[in-house]
């Protein structure tokens, strides 16, 4: 059977060998449009958490992969292949977004060449028309344009590298093309867990073509289910316990569950017919313990898939079409906890592959009405498919563009969901960030408005009202952030630094302890531990809290000045003219180490040495007054001092 498609010129006036040229013309044209509507996002920055899959310094090294493959807490998610890929493209072009976006966006465009060769395989008709609305269709923009999404397209081109493999086995059951699959299989798990539905997939293609399903099709399968369900169980783990995918955000009763499945389907579809309105991030829908009317959703989607059983005979795609695009989103239709349901859930990238169901039952269907007619018949048809694509790859151009910062992500979202706490927050510590308090402080207090049991908005907008130095408006969002989740050790951290701030020394130490514990290599909450136990007199303790800060952070000038102002403090100047010069040398223009310096040398009597350093203190930074104090009172002969901080 020859396929037809929307763009296949027709044999009049064509030769065999332009034929067989046709496909590798229809892929580079492919590849171009992929390319070209993705042009915005080519050298957008890191958004969101990007820096939670781009590799973190610890793991870049041999050893790291190591840590990447062998230690299910040292990334993010479990999917040790996308992190290794991750890994070699740092050890490529490091930082630099542009190389991880060029990746991503070929591995779409792969992903939607084999989407090509499946249908073609299959004779399904339209098969290059689905592949070209795969390719640039809105709703995949979120898995594309957003570098943490490389697992949706890496995961992606090995499921369908892996289907293609099966469907040759299926023909011809030779074992290298068992084997294939049955390796790529493998790795799509190893990028991304949705890779699982894609035995149950088979299946449902297998029955579209037979009407009936054997021993013969569900036997090779077996190991495949195993193999799926094991990894699903691995990733549902760290979901829960290390992702924190648990707590009161996630506990919903089966009715409520299926209620969340019925809606989720009917946006998905909605979306995929009708992509107006996509955004970073949907409201989150309020899913009472008694749905009501909400049942209509996982009701009609019942009924639907009833209806499409009855008419079977008349047509399997229909129900094919429908029962794929179900098993494919299944993981991510609530009846399990995925992290990303605390923000809201639908989610653009969870109907990556789903997608490929109504998208090839539209494309079979206009292509379809190509057959039998005149030519002069088929041009409306032919029309109407390069309008498709051409508007399809419009709609992804000016959607990707939302992806180029941060600031245009969280903004673009507020535009479409005002309600967005996720915006509002990380838009809140953008400004944050770039020290505009003032206009972070309402995003924040609303995104704690919206969601106050959220733990993170309560720590930022603590953090922020601290750093505006509203300290005791800024204490019960702290609190409140510890109390919500007490494995936070940034947290305890923040509340230590407040606290120190408010003269409560006592508290502070005890907070900071506990952040200590959570998280003994974090050099800032050691040196804010330092600072509280210097303060209740207890220095010995705090030049041990001092040198792991040193230890954890040796760049950092400001934890060595502290720690010699605390050496000096403890008689020990020598040690205080060491970490001080340190110091020095990491920033020769950091005024408050060199009038440091000069305390620990005049205490030494090398009166000359410290009247230089104070000179230089007071060069770098006149209104430095311990500087200007000191070199007055030494050079009116005063004597040596007794340091204080």
């Amino acid at each position: 059977m020859t396929e037809t498609t929307p763009f296949d010129p027709g044999p009049v006036g064509t030769v065999r060998a332009s034929r067989a040229w046709r496909p590798l013309l229809l892929a580079l044209l492919l590849l171009a449009a992929t390319f070209l509507a993705y042009q915005p996002a080519w050298h957008g920055g890191m958004l969101w958490d990007d820096d939670g899959h781009i590799t973190k310094p610890e793991l870049r090294s041999a050893a790291g992969l190591r840590h990447i493959w062998f230690d299910v807490g040292a990334t993010q998610q479990y999917y040790p292949l996308l992190h290794t890929l991750f890994w070699l493209e740092h050890r490529l072009w490091g930082n630099a977004m542009t190389g991880y976006h060029a990746v991503t966006i070929l591995l779409h465009a792969l992903a939607a060449l084999l989407v090509a060769a499946i249908l073609r395989r299959l004779n399904v008709p339209g098969a290059w028309l689905a592949a070209a609305i795969f390719a640039l269709h809105p709703v995949h923009v979120e898995s594309v344009a957003w570098v943490t999404e490389q697992k949706n397209t890496l995961s992606g081109a090995l499921y369908l590298g892996a289907m293609l493999a099966y469907l040759r086995f299926d023909g011809d059951r030779r074992t290298r093309h068992y084997t294939l699959a049955l390796a790529l299989f493998v790795l799509a798990l190893l990028s991304k867990t949705v890779a699982a539905t894609l035995p149950a997939a088979l299946l449902v293609i297998l029955w579209w073509k037979r009407g009936r399903l054997d021993r013969r099709d569900v036997l090779p399968l077996l190991p495949w289910f195993l193999l799926g369900a094991g990894s699903g169980l691995v990733t549902a783990w760290v979901e829960r316990n290390l992702v924190g995918a648990a707590g009161a955000d996630f506990d919903f009763t089966l009715l409520q569950r299926s209620v969340i499945a019925g809606r989720d389907v009917v946006f998905y579809l909605g979306k995929l017919l009708w992509p107006a309105g996509l955004t970073f991030n949907y409201p989150r829908w309020e899913i009472p313990r008694s749905p009501g009317w909400q049942l209509f959703y996982p009701l009609g989607v019942t009924g639907a898939l009833a209806g499409l059983w009855s008419v079977r005979r008349r047509s399997r795609a229909p129900l094919a079409a429908a029962l794929f695009f179900g098993v494919t989103l299944f993981p991510s239709l609530g009846f399990f906890a995925v992290f990303p349901f605390f923000y809201s859930f639908v989610a653009d990238h969870f109907q990556y592959l789903a997608s490929l169901g109504p998208i090839t039952l539209f494309s079979a269907s206009l292509a379809g009405l190509l057959v039998g007619r005149p030519a002069r018949a088929r041009v409306p048809v032919r029309a109407a498919a390069i309008a498709v694509v051409a508007l399809l790859g419009t709609l992804s151009w000016r959607q990707s563009r939302q992806y180029i910062d941060e600031e245009t992500l969280y903004r673009e979202t507020l535009a479409r969901n005002p309600g967005s706490f996720l915006a509002l927050n990380n838009l809140c510590c953008q400004l944050r960030d770039r020290g505009q308090l003032a206009a972070a402080l309402p995003l924040c207090e609303e995104a704690v408005r919206l969601n106050p049991g959220w733990d993170l908005a309560n720590e930022n907008l603590g953090v922020i009202l601290s750093g505006l130095g509203r300290l005791e408006e800024a204490l019960p969002y702290l609190l409140a952030a510890t109390r919500l989740n007490r494995d936070d050790f940034l947290g305890y951290s923040n509340l230590s630094l407040t606290l120190l701030k408010l003269g409560r020394i006592a508290e502070a130490v005890e907070y900071g302890r506990e952040a200590v514990r959570l998280k003994p290599g974090d050099a800032i909450t050691r040196n804010t531990l330092c600072r509280a136990l210097e303060r209740l007199g207890r220095l010995a303790e705090a030049e041990e809290q001092c040198v792991q800060a040193v230890t954890l952070s040796p760049g950092e000038v400001a934890f060595h000045s502290a720690l010699g102002i605390l050496q000096q403090r403890l008689g020990k100047f020598q040690e205080a003219e060491a970490s001080l010069n340190e110091a020095i040398r990491l920033d020769p223009g950091h005024s408050e180490s060199h009038a440091n310096l000069g305390l620990a040398l005049e205490s030494q009597s090398r009166i000359a040495e410290a009247l230089a350093q104070y000179r230089e203190a007071v060069r770098l930074d006149s209104g430095n007054q311990l500087a200007l104090t000191r070199l007055w009172s030494v050079s009116q002969g005063q004597g040596r001092v007794s340091p204080k901080r």
